[in-house]
This record gives structure tokens, C-alpha cells and sequence, in this order.
């Protein structure tokens, strides 16, 4: 058995854990981002996506366990031992002196097999559980995905503020040139210059927090899809645009589409048939399990200093020759005392105790002594078979049972009760849909009527007729009109995201 040594590294070296692989590096964002990039980036890189899709891993890996149950487990284990010399005492009265310290080795291969009810539920409860950890992962991409549209277009959003600030700025800009025209052929007064600074102001002011507003959106989509930042986040452009177009959905299409692919609806579905395997494998614990072991084993031991055992060794070889020796010369006199020997002498000898048998004595049994570490006496192949089969075992069994039965009942009413979440959902959804894109046709009229309110309002402060304050009034009216108008279209495009996301699928 010397070949243990090599046995033992290269099982050692196949079960070592893997090293750690390097975390890779995080991509840059590109300068033109479309929604179609940035959701593949945040599948790539989204760290709470990433913690889900690692669920998949262990949950194959299960399967493959279950399936495995039905093979023997293989091991090898060895060890090492030492003992000082001394007096050693057992039951208090007996002893044995030890005269030299030992050291000692050992190994053992064996197989196990344990077969029970688990044994052959298990492969189905695994499988459904790898069911559930892909739904999951499917249900967290679906809802990154839906996250990742809706903070695009709180960017697109952000962004159309910023170019409605800047039409401020230039429409005051030339409100601030038509007063002072006016105050320098001396139709009106300072008054109306100075409304004027204090409006293109507020403007310019509303331009930079604005143009703030979209950097910190942009951060947030950058945060969202799980990657740095650029040091100037206004180098990235966002390429996608969304038209508006008319609903063209029914209500009990999209509830059917909810029901077969809402995510969570999904997740959920796939947590109660797991349950369900759980509560078939609990109750196998009423049957009873079969164990079989066989394996092989072996030692050493070696005396530290084999001196003086080797010395007593001599000494009893010493006194049985000389005992031969002696026997051996009363029998030859004997026989010669004899009137009539019946056999010949004999020669005595060959039972002389020479100092080369001594010294041959003294190598063997230096030999013999020196087995350690790996020279391994081996012991027969053992092997052994068990049948259990509990019969009281304090009310666990049923226990577990009621557990089982309670969280299979539980996972069905969490099914049942999403169901009834996802149709209020997408009617909610839908409904809101429905009202944000007749909204965009009301805010669409106000900002017509109140462009035309300011252009009347400017060309009578032009001609004289009207006050510096009415074009503020018409200019608010216009700035407001507007910005509801960009709320509506981007309200409706949410109220889009947010269907999708009720029903599991694009709808775009």
C-alpha cells in the first residue's frame, strides 16, 4: 500500500475548492445609449439581477445531487498517531509498560449507499425547485427590463424639460430686447426692463436646474444598468425616441397575456409545485431506509527506540538456543550411555547462537519495525447492510407532515391571491393608459391656445397696447401649458412601461 501516499494527494488535489475568479472589469457606457443597449448592459452588470441569476447554479447543481443519491459515496480518509512510553492503567488495576513511544498510520477506502423514501422524491422535488430559480430569474430580468424603461424616459423626460428652459431663455431673452427697445424711443419705462432681467433670470435659473435634473437621472439609469459612471454623465447621449401612438390593446387580451406570463404570477406558480414536492417527499418519512458500507482497511506501527524490545528479543533467543543446546547434549550422552545405541548423536551445533545470528536477528527485526508511515498492514475487506425503520419517533414525522401540508396550502393561496393582483394591476394599468393618452389630446389643445394667447399678447405689448405684465401672464400660461403637455406624453409613455411590466411582455 505505499501507493497511498499518491491515492491520498490526488484525491486531496480533485476536491480542492476552485480559486476565486477575478471579478471583471466593469464596461464604460457608450457616448450613443439606446434602451436596447441599456437593458443588455443591466442584464450583464445589474448586481441585484446578478444575485438572482446565481440562484440558477445551486438549483442545477441539486438536481444533479438527487439523481446522484442513487450511486455510492466514495471516500478516503488516513490519519497519524503517536503514544510516549509510560505505564498505561486500565480499569485501575491493570497496566502495561510501554517501553519505547510508537507512531502509527492508518487509511481506509470505503463505499456508502443509504437508500430511503427521500431517495426517490427527491429528483422530482429538486427539479421543481431548479423550476422555480429560473423563474425567478426570468421574473427579475422581465422587471430590470421594465426598470431600466422607465428611468430611459425619466432621462428623455429630464431632457425636454431642458429644451422647454431653454426656449424660456430665449423667449425672455427677446422680451428683454423688445422692453428695452421700447424704453429707448421712450414707450414705456424702466420698470418693464427690469421684469424683463428678473424673467430672463428666473429662466436661466430654471435652465440649470433642469440641466442638474438630468444628470442626476442619468446616474440613476447608470446605477440602475450596474455600471460606473462617466466622470461627465452629459457626454452620453440617450438615441431612442417613442412616438405616440394610439392604444390599439384589448383589456381581456392583455388579462389572458398577465395570466401566462406575469413574472411574480410565474415565480410563484413555480414556488407552489415545489411546495408541493416537498409535502410527497416529507411524507416518505413513514418508510423505512437501507444503508450498505464496504470498504477497506490498514495500519502501522513502529516503535520510536526498538532497542530494548530487539535486546529481549535477543535474550530470549540466546536462552532457547542455549535450552536446544543443552537438550541436545543430555540426549547425545544419553544415547551414548546406552549398551546398545538405537540412533546416531546428533549434531548440536546447528543450535549454537552465533554473533552472526544475532546481527541477522537484530536487521529483521529492525525491518520489521519499520513500517512507518506508509508500509500499512492491510486488514480484510469488511462490508455490512442496515435496515431502519422508525416506529415512534415523538411526533416528528407527523410534524413535518402538518409543516409540509401548511406551506402547500399557503404557496396556493399565494398563487390565488396574485392572480387576483395582476387582473387589478392590468386593469389599473390599462384604465391609466387610456386616460394619460385622452390627456395628451387635452394638454395638446391648452398648449396650442396658450402659444396663441402669448403671440397675441406679444405683438399687442409690441404695437403699445398691452402691458409688460400681461406678457408675463401669457408667457406663464404658455411655459405652464407646455410643460404639462411634455408631463402628459411621458406620463402616457409610463403608464406603457408600467402595463408591460402587469402583463410580462412588450407591448411596443
Amino acid at each position: 500500500m505505499k501507493s497511498f501516499a499518491l491515492i491520498l494527494l490526488v484525491s486531496v488535489a480533485l476536491g480542492a475548492p476552485r480559486a476565486l475568479r477575478c471579478q471583471e472589469p466593469l464596461p464604460s457606457v457608450p457616448q450613443s445609449l439606446s434602451l436596447r443597449d441599456a437593458v443588455d448592459l443591466a442584464m450583464q452588470y445589474n448586481p441585484a439581477y446578478r444575485q438572482t441569476a446565481n440562484d440558477h447554479a445551486p438549483a442545477a447543481w441539486g438536481v444533479r445531487n438527487a439523481y446522484a443519491a442513487f450511486l455510492p459515496t466514495f471516500g478516503i480518509t488516513g490519519g497519524m498517531s503517536y503514544a510516549g512510553a509510560g505505564t498505561q492503567n486500565f480499569f485501575g488495576t491493570t497496566s502495561f509498560e510501554q517501553v519505547s513511544s510508537t507512531v502509527g498510520s492508518n487509511y481506509s477506502m470505503g463505499f456508502n449507499l443509504s437508500i430511503s423514501g427521500r431517495t426517490f422524491t427527491q429528483p422530482a422535488l429538486a427539479r421543481a425547485q431548479l423550476k422555480a430559480a429560473n423563474a425567478d430569474i426570468d421574473g427579475a430580468e422581465i422587471n430590470l427590463e421594465s426598470a431600466v424603461r422607465e428611468q430611459y424616459l425619466a432621462v428623455l423626460q429630464a431632457e425636454a424639460q431642458v429644451e422647454l428652459a431653454e426656449l424660456q431663455v430665449t423667449r425672455n431673452q427677446e422680451f428683454l430686447r423688445l422692453a428695452q427697445a421700447r424704453f429707448d424711443v421712450g414707450q414705456n419705462t424702466i420698470l418693464d426692463v427690469r421684469q424683463a432681467e428678473v424673467a430672463l433670470g428666473r429662466a436661466e435659473i430654471e435652465r440649470l436646474q433642469f440641466g442638474q435634473a438630468v444628470i442626476v437621472e442619468k446616474l440613476r439609469l447608470f446605477q440602475q444598468m450596474g455600471v460606473p459612471a462617466p466622470d461627465d454623465p452629459t457626454v452620453v447621449v440617450l438615441s431612442d425616441t417613442f412616438p405616440i401612438m394610439d392604444p390599439v390593446w384589448e383589456l381581456g387580451d392583455l388579462m389572458d397575456d398577465a395570466n401566462a406570463r406575469n413574472p411574480d404570477l410565474l415565480s410563484l406558480r413555480a414556488r407552489q409545485s415545489a411546495a408541493v414536492a416537498n409535502e410527497t417527499a416529507v411524507k416518505t418519512d413513514w418508510l423505512p431506509s437501507l444503508s450498505f458500507a464496504a470498504g477497506w482497511s490498514g495500519f502501522t506501527n513502529q516503535f520510536t527506540n526498538p532497542d530494548p524490545l530487539i535486546n529481549n528479543s535477543v535474550l530470549s533467543a540466546q536462552a532457547s538456543a542455549a535450552g536446544n543446546m543443552e537438550f541436545c547434549e543430555d540426549w547425545n550422552d544419553i544415547v551414548a550411555g546406552l549398551a546398545t545405541p538405537t540412533a546416531d548423536p546428533r549434531d548440536c551445533s546447528v543450535y549454537e547462537f552465533t554473533a552472526d545470528d544475532e546481527a541477522e536477528l537484530r536487521q529483521t527485526l529492525r525491518d520489521q519495525n519499520s513500517v512507518f508511515p506508509f508500509n500499512f498492514t492491510s486488514q480484510p475487506f469488511a462490508a455490512r447492510m442496515t435496515v431502519s425503520w422508525p416506529i415512534f419517533t415523538q411526533f416528528s414525522r407527523p410534524l413535518r407532515n402538518s409543516q409540509a401540508s401548511a406551506q402547500a396550502d399557503d404557496a396556493k393561496e399565494a398563487v390565488r391571491a396574485w392572480e387576483l393582483q395582476v387582473r387589478t394591476a392590468v386593469s389599473q394599468a390599462y384604465y391609466g393608459m387610456l386616460a394619460a393618452h385622452e390627456g395628451i389630446g387635452i394638454q395638446e389643445q391648452s398648449r396650442i391656445a396658450a402659444q396663441e394667447g402669448l403671440d397675441l399678447a406679444r405683438e399687442r405689448y409690441r404695437v403699445g397696447s398691452g402691458t409688460f405684465f400681461e406678457l408675463l401672464d401669457a408667457q406663464l400660461a404658455a411655459q405652464t401649458a407646455e410643460r404639462d403637455y411634455i408631463n402628459a406624453v411621458y406620463a402616457y409613455h409610463r403608464s406603457i412601461a408600467t402595463l408591460e411590466a402587469a402583463v410580462g411582455r412588450p407591448l411596443r
